[in-house]
Parts: C-alpha cells; sequence; structure tokens
C-alpha cells in the first residue's frame, strides 16, 4: 500500500514537471492520472488497490460519528428523564479481532461512544469486558458491537 501511494506521488510529481507547472492544481491533475495509472495495473502489485483501504478507514470514520451521534442522543434522553430507569451491566463481547492495535482500536471506539465503556480485556485477548449504562438485550449489543465497529475495523486491517 506504502508502494502504491509512494509511486502516486512520484507520477503527479513527473506529471507536474512534463506540464511545467508547479501549482497545487497541477499536482492533483497528475495525482488522479497516475490513481488511474496503478488502478488500470493493480494486477501487477502483489497488494490489493489502495484507495479500497482508505475508503474502509473513512467508512470506519463516519460508522463511529454516526454511533456517537446516536449514544449521545440516547444518553440525553436518559439524563432528562424524570425518573432514573435504566440497566447498568457489564457483558463479555467475543471479538475476533488478532491484533493489538485491533483490539486497541476497537476497545477505543467502544469507550469513546457514550453509555459504554470496556472495563477489561482478557489475557487472549479474545474478550473484552464492557460496562453499558443501560442494556436491555446483551445479545443486541453484542451484535451491535460486531456489525459495526469490529466489521469495519475488519474492513481496514485485512
Amino acid at each position: 500500500m506504502a508502494f502504491q501511494i509512494l509511486l502516486n506521488v512520484f507520477l503527479a510529481f513527473i506529471w507536474m514537471f512534463l506540464k511545467t507547472s508547479y501549482t497545487p492544481a497541477t499536482f492533483f491533475i497528475g495525482y488522479f492520472f497516475g490513481l488511474l495509472i496503478i488502478f488500470t495495473f493493480r494486477r501487477f502489485f502483489s497488494t490489493n488497490f489502495y484507495l479500497n483501504k482508505v475508503l474502509a478507514v473513512i467508512k470506519l470514520f463516519l460508522i463511529f460519528n454516526k454511533e456517537l451521534f446516536l449514544s449521545n442522543i440516547a444518553v440525553l434522553k436518559v439524563i432528562l428523564r424524570p425518573k432514573l430507569n435504566i440497566k447498568p451491566g457489564i457483558f463479555a463481547l467475543p471479538t475476533e479481532l488478532t491484533e493489538d492495535w485491533e483490539i486497541t482500536i476497537l476497545a477505543n471506539l467502544i469507550t469513546l461512544t457514550p453509555g459504554t465503556l470496556v472495563v477489561d480485556v482478557s489475557p487472549d485477548n479474545k474478550i473484552l469486558y464492557v460496562h453499558a449504562m443501560n442494556i436491555d438485550d446483551t445479545q443486541e449489543a453484542i451484535d451491535s458491537i460486531k456489525n459495526s465497529f469490529e466489521k469495519a475495523i475488519m474492513e481496514v486491517s485485512r
């Protein structure tokens, strides 16, 4: 992936030198044409086309923003309700992630979402223990995290 990015930047600079125009607009036009060239010859690279990873990172960022917004609204509803009617609890979240950085990102995304907090990680890194402020259905909470954050992190990392 890094090689493809460097190659794309190199092609953009070559475009600038051939056009003898050293403006940012010329660089971005060259970058776009370099992107098309790399996309055309993507089968000759040992790794996947790097723009797929960039789109996966953007998707993860958008998923986090959506979950952050929805959980903020849920916490706000609990706070503004006159009678405190919540069911806090801790549940075990089994994960398919294997790398330390993947588990760290998942734990941070869960913790940054209001109303949830990763309390502990098992010694074998297979289970995260999550405290939720209001949990009605444990399996629904597990499925929600696995289908949003964990799935997006796997798209970025693999």
